[in-house]
Order: structure tokens, then sequence, then C-alpha cells
């Protein structure tokens, strides 16, 4: 990220990192399998014969209790059928018209798919048995002016296991801490264009990684759902909150829309052109690729990019396993860098298990809400990774001011070091090689660059020094023509900015076709 901030330092007035929407599940957990909620059933000395019924009476008292909250508080209840109608814009149109500032604005209500239960005549064992299975079910939307979050809501599922849906905006949130603070700043939308105090912006956004959920989501949950508690008083069960999706966002706000306008269109060919699904899997999960250049073996997920036009901008998308990071511009001078992680397993975070905390280790991933600051580490990490690739897309300098230096005889320690032919294929193989995103994170040594230089790999002690010093050759010249840095204290080098701004630039245009430089000439 820093790599970019610095290229367009004099277009960019600074970067917000932060959550977007956060997507919360409450769970009763011990209702949530066949087995839990037949023992329920045991103890409510509820036979499957009766279930049915017995789960529709609740049913009937949930949708009943929940929506008087609407009535008493003279809220409207609207029925949707419409699968294509956007409920936040409908929740807002009413908060606008009603100036609803702080409370329930609307309960929406809809048919949806669900997770669910029912009882199944098994004919071969002759007998009833309870099974999951996925139906639909009313489920109710209230929607609140929080004084905390904004805009948001919660949808309750009428059927067994009551499970709870709680969709929360960052960036809402981060505009009422804004708000209480004093500090101006300028919203479109759900993004801010333009804060006084971006440091101070920073700091409210990390704030947000200190909330207990827990204690956030259970008061609204008992205003959806008031008969929880009356329901289970003498069998308590608590919800268990789970995080089923986040989007976390690196907003890097320019100074105008025509900075943005003029290189944004550079990020999006190179993001098409450049970015492989290699490179895909280390932006989302940080793993390097083989020797070969390949994804690892053992990967066997699915990898896509696609090119969309929405209405917040042209967005460039790209996925690993439902997992995504994608590039847009938004509101016209933010470009906006965002991680979406829905599937948890592909990560890991240092913890103990719930029966042994002390018992720590690298183990995955979960969805619980207490593991929901190392998934925002996690994809703050692949936003970086993502804007280091983008650092070396802009090149508004004319080529032959890049080509030149390096393409003349330079010195080193009074010792003659030759030009550089970067159209040549030797010296634009080595190129290829350095620029290689495996290298971005961690750097390449002589044994990586060597790995690539020679396609087959030999045994022999003689021929492995004699391409040892060959490369070591070849890693001093690009060190000589200020291409490549060594790290300090290891045998590691990394590009160099200009280094990078110079290779990508003249790769680029040894790849062109005679017809498109000749478009552009």
């Amino acid at each position: 990220m820093l790599d970019f901030i610095r290229q367009h330092a004099g277009s960019v007035m600074g970067v917000i990192n932060g959550f977007d929407r956060l997507r919360f599940r409450g769970t009763i957990r011990r209702l949530a399998s066949v087995a839990g909620l037949g023992s329920f059933f045991q103890y409510c000395k509820v036979l499957l014969k009766d279930a049915g019924e017995w789960m529709n009476a609740h049913t009937e008292q949930v949708k009943a209790v929940s929506l008087a909250k609407a009535e008493e508080a003279g809220r409207p209840v609207r029925y949707l059928n419409d699968t294509t109608l956007r409920k936040e814009d409908i929740a807002r149109e009413i908060a606008e018209r009603d100036g609803i500032k702080e409370g329930l604005v609307c309960v929406l209500t809809a048919v949806e798919p669900c997770f669910s239960f029912d009882i199944h005549r098994n004919r071969a064992k002759k007998k009833l048995e309870l099974v999951s299975r996925y139906r639909k079910c009313l489920h109710l939307y209230h929607y609140y002016q929080h004084p905390q979050f904004g805009l948001m809501h919660m949808r309750l599922q009428t059927w067994f296991p009551f499970n709870l849906y709680c969709c929360v905006n960052g960036r809402e949130w981060l505009a009422r801490q804004l708000d209480e603070q004093k500090i101006g700043y300028r919203k479109r939308a759900n993004c801010l264009v333009w804060v006084s105090d971006m440091k101070r912006a920073q700091e409210l956004a990390d704030e947000q990684l200190q909330a207990d959920w827990a204690t956030i989501l259970n008061p609204i949950a008992l205003q959806v759902h008031p008969l929880y508690r009356q329901m289970f008083a003498d069998y308590p069960m608590d919800y268990y909150w789970s995080c089923q999706d986040s989007e976390w966002a690196s907003d890097i706000l320019f100074n105008s829309p025509e900075a943005l306008a003029a290189l944004y269109p550079h990020l999006i060919r190179h993001g098409i052109q450049n970015l492989s699904c290699v490179d895909v899997m280390r932006f989302l999960q940080g793993k390097e690729p083989t020797l070969s250049g390949h994804c690892n073996g053992h990967f066997k997920g699915e990898i896509t990019s696609d090119l969309k036009t929405r209405p917040e901008g042209i967005r460039l998308k790209h996925y690993v396993n439902g997992n995504s990071v994608k590039m847009y511009d938004k509101q016209g001078s933010v470009l906006r860098i965002e991680t979406t992680i829905v599937q948890t397993g592909d990560f890991k975070v240092f913890r103990g298990t719930e029966a042994n905390p002390q018992d720590l280790q690298w183990r995955k991933l979960r969805k619980g809400v207490v593991d929901l600051r190392r998934r925002a580490e996690v994809s703050q990490a692949s936003n970086d990774r993502y804007a280091a690739a983008m650092a070396a897309a802009d090149c508004v300098k004319p080529l032959k001011d890049l080509a030149e230096p390096v393409c003349r005889r330079t010195r080193q320690e009074d010792r003659p070091i030759r030009a550089l032919n970067p159209l040549g294929k030797e010296d634009a193989a080595l190129l290829t090689i350095v620029t290689d995103g495996a290298f971005t994170e961690n750097g390449f040594r002589n044994r990586d660059v060597r790995a690539k230089l020679y396609a087959s790999p030999t045994t022999d002690p003689r021929e492995q020094k004699r391409r040892s010093a060959a490369t070591t050759r070849k890693l001093r010249l690009l060190r000589a023509h200020g291409l490549i840095k060594k790290v300090p204290k290891t045998h590691r080098y990394h590009l160099t900015d200009r280094g990078r701004e110079i290779i990508t630039t003249v790769l680029a245009a040894r790849s062109a076709s005679a017809q498109t430089l000749m478009k552009a000439a």
C-alpha cells in the first residue's frame, strides 16, 4: 500500500482502511442440528407426530410478537414479493420521508429460502424422523437508525431454529464516529470522499476492531425476537454470533476525480493483462507459487477474474474459493481496494481450542466474532499486496526517459558495467524473472533466479557453481543500474521503485503488438 501511496503522493490526500459491510449470523447452536432439536423435543415432551403443529404454533407467536413492536412504534410493515427490490433503498426512503433519525424505521417481510427442519415419514423403517433441509419461510427485516451504526437491519427467520442475520456498514459507523468527534467530512452514499483529519479517521476505524459484538448485538436481537428468553426460559440457550462474510476496504482518496480518471484505465489494463492466477492466490492467501511458477498442486479450488461496469464504477474482481479481492473507482475520486472473506478455512489464526484455550497453535480461522480481528489482518494484507502490484501499473514518463539510462554503460566501484538490452531475449528473460509477483513480498535470492533461468536442474557440483556465479553477475548488473537492491543482512533482493517502474514499462512495450504501437504513435 505504501508503494502505491508514495508513487501517487501528489494526487492522493490519504487512505482509510476499515470494514465496509459486515454480515453477522446469530445461531442457537443447541437447536441448529437434528440431534440438538431432537433433545429439545424430548425435554419439552413433544412427540414427532405433533412436532410440526407445535413448531408452527411457535412460529405464529414469534411473528405476532415481533411485528407488534412495529405496531407499537407506529412504523410501517410491508410485505415484498419482488426479489429485484433493494430492501435497503426502501428502508432509506422511508427513513428520509418520515425523518427517522434514531430507532425503528420499518419492518419488511419476505418469503425466502432458509435452513430449517421437517418431519419425514420413513416408509422403509416405518417411523417418523426429524430431518434438516432447505425450505422457505417468512423472514422479518427490522431496519433501524442505530445511534452507533447508522442504518442497519436484523433479519429474523420465523421458523426453527430462529436464526438471526444482522448487516452493519463500517463506513456508516465511521461517519457516526466522525460526527461525535466533530471532524469535518464529505460523504457520498457510503463512501467518504474527504476528511479534514485523515489520521484521526483511521484511528477511529481501528477502534471498530475493539467492539464486543455479543454485547452489542444481543440487545438488538431481543428487540427483534422478544419471545426468545420466554421460549427457552427453562432451557437456557444463548445466540452464538459469527461473521458470515466481511468486506475490508482500503479507500484511497484522490484530490480530484480528474486525477483518478487519468490513472484508473492504466490500473484496469494492468490488472487484466498482467495479473495471473498465481498472483491472485498470493493476494488473497499469501501463498507462494512453486518453482515452476504455478499454483501449489494441493490447491483444488477455482480462480477467476471478471470486469464489470457497475453504478459505482468499473470493477475488477478476482475470486478464490468464494473469497475475493476487487478494485473499483467509487464516487469519482475514491479508489477502493476491497477484500471479501466468506470462506474462512483458507486462513490461519494462532489460538487454542474451546476445550483447551492454552493449547496455542496455528489453526483454521473461525467465522466466530472472536476471530474477527485476525480476519481484518489477513484482509488488510490482501489489500496491501494488491496495491503493491498496482503500484507498477502507471507510468506517465516517456519510454525513452526510462529506458535510456539502463541502455547506457555505467560504472560501479570503478568497474565498467555493460548496458542492458531490455528488448533482447536474454536481458528480457532476466527482467521478467525479477518482476515475478511471487517475489513482491519476500524478495528473491540467487537460487530463485537460477531456478527460473535454467530450465533443466543439475546435480553436477561444477555446473551448479558455474550457474550460481553467472546468476551473481546478472544480479550485480541489475544492482549497478539501480533496478534492484539488497536486503541488509540477508541474501535476498528487492526491486527498487525505479526498477519496478522501468522494467514493467519496457516489458509491456516489448510485449505490445506492432499494431498497438502504431496506434499509439
